[in-house]
């Protein structure tokens, strides 16, 4: 059934004439006729009877004058809706992220895009890279906040990836030590320190930095949270590896430390490549560049 067809059907059916119908639909009367008569040929009913003073609904046009209303007013209702969608004045958008970018950078750019378009829900789900990239490829995720770096391997075939920074990988000590006087160091000098690392599979966490450099840590202490990590090494239990975009949240009796030959690794956002995601992850894009670009600039003072 034609829509255009059905349209003018019941314009004609509302107005009870041709002419009027014509004129609300911005059609001429001519079309309005072929549109109802190739209507009632494709139905093989008559819809109208015809007379000299207008038209009249048949008993099928009555019947068929509720389906189009149904009809056409739920397709309306889909065009609101999409308009609604394209606009950012609704729909959702799914975000993941890992642990440390959920310290400033992701919470940043999700509060300036809700300031802007305050009808999308916005959800985040945590999560270590891996997982995040799992999701994204099952269709749980719209955007994702990933931490990628040499030595580590995570395949990311298939994602479409937005470089947003450079994180420096830093040293925390604990307010006492020796070195903490110094601006930055090197891993060597911390070669008979004790570490705190987040997992007994060393490749898979920040010290994967020391192991490429040749250091090979005695590490004394496994602790997955950042917060147990701080609470050991200002205790003077050890020294831990901290990423930038987790600095700005350490303790007061901890110190961090750039390293020379500073190793980083790279955050970027990532969707699925050759998928149509919600209009609002470009929007949400710009201004998770936006924020990393002002977590860059903190991150050089914090450690100037």
């Amino acid at each position: 059934m034609d829509i255009a067809g059905l349209t003018a059907f019941r314009e004609v059916a509302v107005h009870g004439s041709i002419t009027a119908a014509a004129k609300s639909l911005r059609y001429t009367q001519s079309a309005v006729s072929r549109q109802v008569a190739a209507l009632e040929e494709s139905l093989a009913v008559p819809l109208f009877d015809r007379g000299s003073r207008g038209v009249r609904l048949t008993d099928e046009g009555r019947l068929l004058l509720d389906h189009a209303h149904a009809v056409l007013d739920r397709l309306e209702t889909a065009r609101r809706d999409l308009a609604t969608l394209r606009e950012l004045d609704g729909g959702r958008l799914r975000i993941g992220a890992f642990a440390t970018a959920e310290a400033v950078l992701v919470p940043r750019a999700m509060a300036a895009f809700r300031a802007a378009h305050p009808h999308v829900e916005l959800s985040l789900s945590d999560g270590v890279t891996a997982a995040q990239v799992a999701r994204l490829r099952a269709g749980e995720l719209d955007v994702a906040v990933l931490n990628l770096h040499s030595g580590r391997s995570t395949d990311v075939a298939g994602l479409a990836l937005r470089h947003l920074l450079d994180d420096p990988i830093l040293v925390a000590l604990p307010r006492a030590h020796r070195l903490a006087g110094r601006r930055t160091l090197r891993l060597t000098e911390l070669a008979e320190e004790d570490w705190i690392a987040g997992s007994t599979a060393l490749e898979d966490t920040l010290i994967a930095a020391c192991l490429r450099s040749g250091l090979v840590p005695h590490v004394r202490y496994v602790v997955p949270e950042w917060t147990a990590k701080q609470g050991l090494v200002a205790a003077g239990l050890g020294v831990t590896l901290v990423p930038g975009l987790g600095a700005g949240v350490a303790r007061p009796d901890v110190v961090v430390k750039r390293l020379r030959a500073e190793p980083t690794r790279g955050i970027y956002a990532a969707t699925v490549e050759r998928v149509s995601g919600p209009p609002a992850v470009p929007a949400f894009l710009a201004h998770l560049t936006e924020s990393a670009a002002a977590c860059r600039r903190e991150l050089a003072a914090m450690t100037r």
